[in-house]
C-alpha cells in the first residue's frame, strides 16, 4: 500500500505564525527601509536567493513622492453578492489594525468593486496604519489623496464593496501573483513598486541594503570623475 501523501512540514511552513524575532524595533527596522529605494533592496532579495518578491507591477502607487516600510496585515476578500454580516467583519478587522501596519489587501482577481476608500482609510490612520497596498480597486480618490495616506493599487472605480466583494479572512497568508505574503512580514514600497521582505531575512537585508546604497554613492562619484565604464567595473562597480 503506498504511503499517504506527506504535507505536514509544508503546511508548518505556509501556516505557522509569523513571529520571528527581529533584532532591532521595528519602528527603527522601518525607518531605516525608508532611507533606502526598493531597487536596491530587491537586489539584496536576489543576493538571498528571494528573485520573485515584488508585487504585480500592475500595482501602482497613488502618489510618486511617498516612501513606507511597515509589517503586514494581510486582507483576503472574494466575489460575492451577498451583504449580510460583511459591516461586522470589517468592523473586527478594523479593531485589529496596529501601528507600523501597512494594510496588504488580496481581492482574488475581484476587479469591479472597490475595496479601499476614504472612510476605511481615515479609521485605518486613527489606528496607527501607516499605508495600504491594494491588489483590487480604490475609491474616494480625492479623499485618500487630501489625507495624504499612502496607498498602492490596481484600479480605481466609484463602485462601492457590499453587494460586491466581502472580507473572507484577515491576518492569514495569501497570495498574490505568486508572492505569499504572511501577516508581520515587512512590505516596503515607493515609486518603483511593492516588496515583501520574509521577515526571518528582514534585518539582513536592510543592512545590506545600506551597504548597497553607501556603494552606489562611490560608483556614482565615479561616473562623475569620468572614469571609464572598464575603470568602474575593474574596481567592483555595476551598472
Amino acid at each position: 500500500m503506498s504511503k499517504l501523501m506527506q504535507t505536514d512540514e509544508l503546511a508548518r511552513l505556509r501556516e505557522a505564525p509569523n513571529d520571528f524575532p527581529l533584532e532591532i524595533p521595528v519602528a527603527e527596522l522601518c525607518e531605516r527601509f525608508e532611507q533606502l529605494y526598493a531597487s536596491a533592496v530587491n537586489d539584496v532579495l536576489r543576493e538571498l536567493c528571494l528573485p520573485h518578491q515584488a508585487l504585480p507591477t500592475e500595482i501602482v502607487p497613488l502618489r510618486d513622492d511617498q516612501v513606507v516600510c511597515g509589517e503586514a496585515f494581510t486582507v483576503r476578500s472574494v466575489a460575492d453578492p451577498t451583504m449580510t454580516g460583511e459591516l461586522d467583519v470589517r468592523v473586527e478587522m478594523l479593531d485589529q489594525i496596529r501601528e507600523h501596519h501597512v494594510v496588504l489587501w488580496n481581492a482574488n482577481g475581484e476587479r469591479t468593486a472597490s475595496h479601499w476608500g476614504g472612510v476605511m482609510t481615515r479609521a485605518s490612520m486613527k489606528r496607527g496604519c501607516k499605508a495600504a497596498v491594494i491588489d483590487g480597486g480604490i475609491r474616494d480618490t480625492r479623499d485618500i489623496l487630501d489625507q495624504r495616506f499612502p496607498v498602492w493599487y490596481r484600479y480605481r472605480t466609484s463602485t462601492g464593496a457590499l453587494s460586491h466583494t466581502r472580507v473572507a479572512a484577515y491576518q492569514v497568508p495569501v497570495v498574490v501573483q505568486n508572492v505569499i505574503i504572511k501577516p508581520g512580514d515587512i512590505l516596503m514600497a515607493d515609486l518603483d513598486g511593492v516588496l515583501v521582505i520574509p521577515r526571518p531575512v528582514a534585518v539582513q537585508a536592510l543592512k545590506r541594503a545600506e551597504q548597497i546604497k553607501r556603494n552606489e554613492g562611490e560608483i556614482k562619484e565615479w561616473v562623475d570623475a569620468g572614469l571609464s565604464a572598464k575603470q568602474i567595473n575593474d574596481r567592483g562597480g555595476y551598472f
